[in-house]
């Protein structure tokens, strides 16, 4: 299947982008229409422990009580749509779990489509096991088979009914959990930026392949195992480990990569946890889901209202299923994201998008250095920087940690964004290595190969068939 790289923008400028519509809207499930001018709310939940040691208890868990309980209270809110996302569990990696959830889930939808005219669907999303030190690509993981397994499970998840078929992919994590923990930018662009690309180009071509002979639709992916690795260490204003301005440029190389997905042929929404997905929706004007101050129940961030700016479904991230005051733990927090969502629909519908999105992007703007660079005047930037170099893996890459450091440099100048002496003493290192870096790939890989080769664990060039 062939690969169609971005080279322009979808919108002619950044004030263009708003919530709730994109230029390639998608429509699947059971009457859901995503980007094509309403904000619909994800929910996303987990199983509780032990459920799944058993295929009944486990259809139980996700049917008869998470499902049904969601369903019921968008019912009872009158909230007119709902996606469902099942992020599998480790476990569903073998048919005999995971075939009765899908087919169970897309079996209730319809019947609450039917009956309450609720439009609905759910996200399968496929667990990545493969290991770097096992190998990434098929025949190569002769002890566990996970990249065997990993494609059995797109087909497991397709042929039983799944709407939208997406994973959080895991090329260049070696690189991504060294680049982290040793603050080198250098290893983190080339794991994440060129090899994490390629490992999303080799994946994403037989993912989209598997959702078209089962008619379903292929969504994205995101850089959660990388550029989310970075943001958590990070941390907010206590913390001190990994500096921000570090995470921010990460970011923003993680787009590049999350891109690829699309350019493989998925026609989106990506994966919400994939925070530099407002610079993809740029790019590729293609829906995306997004997550912030209504995911609390699994983390914080310092962007929680910035990141709803120009989402097109919104998330909770993940919660675990269990009881509280307001009902479950699933229709509490759909509850929180089907109000947020009837805001921004009525802004919509209102003709106020523009100023509730601005509202959004103008109170987490300065917060870090990481929502500054993903308010969506910036991401716009960071996008245009990609797509002027979007069919060179690397030099795209490149561009985007250029120009995140930019306007990092650019706010601090300006006194718009504040940094501490060590953020800003991070920001200026990894200007002078980027800066420094070669403008030929073959260059760039062959200095990388010599620098990272017996330094970063598991790191093998077979991984990435080089």
């Amino acid at each position: 299947m062939s690969v169609t790289r971005y080279t322009k923008m979808a919108y002619d400028c950044a004030d263009d982008m708003v919530f709730g519509r994109c230029k390639h809207p998608i429509s699947y499930g059971f009457g859901l229409k995503i980007g094509a001018g309403e904000v619909i709310p994800e929910l996303k939940y987990a199983p509780r422990p032990g459920t799944e040691k058993d295929p009944a208890k486990l259809r139980k868990e996700y049917i008869d009580y998470i499902s049904t309980d969601a369903l019921n209270r968008a019912v009872t809110a009158g909230f007119p749509n709902v996606q469902l996302e099942t992020e599998w569990v480790s476990q569903m990696n073998q048919e005999k779990l995971s075939a009765p959830v899908v087919a169970g889930q897309k079996e209730i939808c319809e019947k609450y489509h039917e009956e309450y005219g609720i439009n609905c669907g759910v996200r399968q999303t496929i667990p990545d096991q493969r290991e770097a030190d096992r190998g990434l690509r098929l025949g190569q993981d002769t002890l566990h088979s996970y990249p065997e397994k990993f494609f059995e499970c797109c087909d497991i998840a397709c042929e039983n009914g799944a709407d939208n078929l997406s994973v959080e992919s895991l090329g260049g994590k070696e690189f991504a959990d060294y680049a982290v923990t040793h603050g080198d930018i250098i290893a983190f662009l080339f794991g994440v930026g060129y090899l994490g690309s390629i490992d999303m180009e080799y994946i994403w071509q037989q993912m989209v392949d598997i959702a078209k002979r089962n008619r379903c639709v292929a969504g994205g992916d995101t850089d959660c195992s990388g550029a989310n690795v970075a943001m958590f260490m990070a941390g907010g204003f206590l913390d001190n480990d990994v500096q921000r301005t570090f995470s921010a440029i990460t970011r923003c190389i993680a787009a590049a990569r999350t891109l690829v997905a699309w350019e493989c042929g998925a026609t989106g929404p990506d994966k919400d946890c994939g925070y530099e997905g407002v610079i993809c929706k740029a790019i590729g004007g293609k829906a995306t889901s997004q997550e912030g101050k209504n995911c609390q129940c699994a983390h914080c961030d310092l962007q929680g209202n910035l990141t709803a700016q120009c989402c097109d479904l919104w998330s909770n991230e993940s919660v675990e299923y269990h009881p509280e005051f307001g009902g479950t733990s699933v229709q509490c927090w759909l509850g929180s994201l089907g109000y947020e969502c009837s805001l921004m629909n009525t802004a919509l519908q209102t003709g106020q998008e523009k100023t509730l999105r601005d509202l959004y992007m103008m109170s987490d703007r300065t917060r870090g250095p990481e929502a500054y660079v993903l308010a969506y005047d910036h991401a716009y930037e960071i996008g245009k920087a990609i797509a002027a170099n979007g069919n060179n893996l690397y030099l795209r890459s490149k561009a985007a940690a250029e120009k995140a450091i930019e306007i990092l440099k650019n706010g601090y100048n300006t006194k718009e964004l504040m940094l501490t002496k060590k953020q800003y003493d991070v920001l200026m290192d990894a200007d002078k290595q980027i800066s420094a870096l070669p403008t030929e790939e073959d260059k760039f890989v062959e200095d990388c190969v010599k620098k990272f080769t017996g330094v970063v664990p598991n790191f093998n060039m077979k991984n990435y068939g080089l």
